[in-house]
């Protein structure tokens, strides 16, 4: 008999259990979602298979699955698929699981191929949060692997298959010899030895971390009994390996999990977690960003990344210069070698070719560029031909085109500080007469001593007007911004200098002994490091040298990290209050809350979070999202009609509607024992769940035992009866002649009700004589 045939869509189990539908096959179980009519609401039901209740083990593996499902259920963690009841069906053990709604991990990755560090982190560490829960009440989930780890609608954790898996190896490996699990997940001591312990659980999830990261399993083989070989005989090799730039503690914490020996790992998963909260407090923004690129992970071809470091070591320069060195990529930052040696190969380049075109022969003036790099050192020399002595003159350079700008500024100030001599040696080697050799003579022609002595007047009036003009009002009174390396100038357009690269403009500023102030600044757009904006803005601007002028410099500090409060769940701590207001202090500016998600809950008051992601206490981007479920507080309920209702039914409808009865007893002449006198509210009045409803339940009538009055006088005998609460009657057909009573209607020792159904008094009837 199969499990379709015991349980198909429409049949109602335990008169409750309303089968839906099927929706998936185990090997152990079959799972169905089905609806509980007694709650209405969707459950998850898992019946056994039928071949697990056969044979000589049946009551063995029934006792051990009921007690399994006993633990499972009392695992409170909201990452453990909680388990609500269990019992059997024709014979089959089944268990009543949360109806999760979402995908498994296996889906996710089968659409993303690899996860980012953070994500994988989020996801490992909730898994090892339930995991946690459940080592403390000592169940070992044995099977941790992607299927089994389901992703709610709103992305969180929530790990199936408790306490099942381990209830059915316990019962069958004796007798099959089957190896229960998937091989790509189990623990060697599970393989060789059969042993279920925790560390086993953190072997899986440290294979799964390392599955999510690098895109497939550290062990493959097409053969099941090599790849469980591998497990026992080798070491998972380290995630670094094939995530090139992985922070290398994440690398170090996976290899932990997944060492060989149980020993090495953690001793269960709240060790394991108390570890990773550790790293993940320490890693930088980068390391929460690497991840791997599916497309590398899914080629088999690509170079190994020492050839192309290799590659890279030496940037070919144009001719005439100097090969310039590249930097090592730091270990931490290999996953961006590409773009890193891109930058190192541009600015080496920039820097090859200033040289190159410092080192030509000046023969064109639109070629030779005049910069703050170039030092004197890279002027030419003079050729053997020249003289020692020797000056040679500069081409006057074109100063029209704004790229050139800078250039032109630095020739004119090196032009005008030539000294002129060497220009009057120069003129003297191509032959021309010195102005001041020429002799005067008598007839009317000036005398040498005037033409030298005007020529002097007129060269100092020359050149102190233009040195006054040059330090006053040219280009002696300003600096002028100069050009980062790392910023592309469009022609004829203004070139802002945010976004450079800080450390390099730093030391170009300094060179040119340009006076700055520097001032920090977060942003969510400039990465850490570079250049928020200056004052000026733009290459080319001037900086007065008259005024004690300063270039000011915003660096920014990259984006803003701000905390999640660890006590936000907490609702009476001053953040757990107001947890919306709490996200807003410590800075987040992206805090996403759908009121139409938010839930009623039992013991949370209204506006207090019911959950949150990431987790309490994690430091990220303050403009990065924050998704929170806030509680709307007890729901509200009508006071169910009660009265005249046996006690068990009115606590089932208190149940129902979440509400707590105090019961009280009374006799009551009209309500049967046991059965609602009264309540505190009405029926129909509105209540919320947790309200508290005094409940008076019947003793049913008061009973007295009669005394015996016989031989009592009269009075006497009247006071007894009455004093039980019964009426006296009192008869004397002969005359009351020794007022002592002889007969008694009901008889002594009998038992009468206080009080009929009517709410009349009981008599008693004396008989005088």
């Amino acid at each position: 008999m199969t499990e379709a045939a015991h349980a198909p869509e429409g049949q109602t189990i335990e008169g409750r259990y309303r089968i839906v539908r099927k929706i998936a096959d185990g090997g152990m179980a079959t799972v169905y979602q089905a609806l509980d009519e007694r709650l209405e609401r969707t459950v998850a039901i898992k019946i056994m298979h039928t071949q697990l209740a056969k044979g000589s083990h049946r009551d063995q593996f029934i006792e051990r699955f009921h007690r399994e499902a006993k633990s499972a259920a009392a695992i409170a963690n909201a990452h453990i698929v909680q388990v609500y009841d269990t019992g059997e069906y024709e014979g089959l053990a089944y268990l009543v699981m949360e109806y999760v709604h979402g995908v498994n991990l296996r889906h996710e990755m089968d659409v993303q191929r690899t996860f980012s560090v953070r994500e994988t982190l989020r996801i490992i560490a909730e898994t090892l949060d339930g995991l946690a829960a459940a080592h403390r009440v000592d169940v070992v989930h044995r099977d941790i692997k992607p299927e089994n780890i389901l992703l709610n609608d709103r992305g969180h954790v929530q790990i199936t298959d408790f306490g099942l898996a381990r209830a059915a190896s316990q019962a069958t490996l004796s007798s099959t010899g089957m190896l229960l699990g998937t091989a790509a997940y189990l623990a060697p001591e599970m393989i060789e030895h059969n042993q279920a312990t925790a560390q086993g659980d953190l072997y899986s999830v440290g294979i799964m971390a390392w599955e999510m990261l690098a895109g497939e399993v550290p062990f493959t083989s097409d053969n099941p009994v090599t790849l469980v070989f591998k497990h026992v005989h080798e070491d998972v090799p380290a995630i670094s390996g094939p995530c090139r730039g992985i922070d290398v503690k994440i690398s170090q914490f996976i290899t932990h999990l997944t060492a060989r020996s149980v020993q090495v790992r953690p001793e269960n998963a709240q060790e394991a977690l108390s570890e990773l909260r550790g790293i993940m407090a320490g890693l930088g923004v980068d390391a929460w960003q690497y991840r791997l690129d599916p497309a590398r992970a899914d080629s088999a071809d690509s170079q190994p990344q020492e050839k192309n470091a290799e590659a890279s070591d030496t940037v070919h320069t144009p001719l005439g210069a100097a090969p310039v060195p590249v930097p090592p990529v730091p270990p931490t930052q290999s996953n961006s070698n590409a773009a890193y040696s891109a930058d190192v190969a541009a600015n080496a380049t920039d820097s090859a070719e200033s040289y190159a075109a410092a080192a030509a022969p000046a023969t064109d003036a639109a070629t030779y560029p005049l910069t703050n790099s170039v030092s004197a050192t890279h002027m030419p020399l003079p050729s053997k031909d020249e003289s020692a002595t020797s000056t040679r003159v500069m081409p006057p350079v074109r100063q029209a085109d704004n790229r050139n700008a800078q250039s032109g500024r630095d020739a004119t100030q090196t032009i005008g500080m030539m000294p002129a001599k060497p220009l009057q040696h120069a003129n003297e080697r191509q032959g021309g007469p010195s102005p001041a050799s020429k002799t005067v003579t008598r007839g009317g022609r000036i005398k040498k001593p005037i033409i030298i002595a005007l020529i002097v007047v007129l060269v100092l009036a020359l050149s102190g007007g233009g040195m006054g003009w040059w330090y006053l009002r040219g280009p002696g009174s300003y600096w002028t911004m100069p050009r980062p390396n790392d910023v592309n100038c469009a022609d004829n357009a203004p070139c802002a200098i945010a976004d450079a690269a800080w450390n390099p403009y730093e030391s170009t500023l300094k060179v040119a002994n340009i006076p700055y102030q520097v001032s920090k600044s977060y942003s969510d757009t400039i990465a850490k490091g570079r250049v928020v904006a200056t004052r000026p803005a733009h290459v080319g601007d001037h900086v007065s040298k008259r005024d004690g002028s300063k270039i000011t410099v915003v660096i920014s500090q990259g984006v803003k990290q701000a905390t999640i409060p660890t006590d936000i769940l907490d609702p009476s701590s001053a953040n757990g209050k107001d947890p919306l207001a709490a996200l807003k202090r410590v800075g987040f500016t992206n805090v996403m809350h759908d009121a139409s998600k938010d839930e009623y809950s039992l013991n949370l008051p209204q506006n207090a979070a019911s959950a949150i992601s990431p987790d309490p206490g994690t430091t990220m981007d303050h403009n990065k999202a924050i998704t929170i479920v806030l509680s709307k507080g007890p729901m509200p309920v009508s006071m169910p009609d009660v009265v005249g209702r046996s006690k068990d039914n009115a606590q089932a409808a208190f149940d129902d509607a979440k509400l707590k009865p105090t019961y009280t007893e009374e006799f009551s002449d009209t309500v049967a024992s046991g059965n609602v006198i009264s309540a505190s509210v009405k029926s129909g009045t509105q209540l919320h769940w947790g309200d508290s409803v005094d409940v008076v339940v019947s003793k049913g009538p008061e009973m007295v035992t009669i005394p015996d009055v016989r031989g009592q006088k009269t009075d006497a005998a009247k006071k007894a009866i009455e004093a039980l609460g019964l009426r006296v009657k009192v008869s004397a057909p002969l005359g009351d002649i020794t007022h002592t009573v002889r007969l008694q209607d009901p008889a002594p020792g009998q038992q009468v009700r206080v009080r009929d159904a009517k709410g009349a008094t009981t008599a008693v009837t004396l008989t005088i004589v």
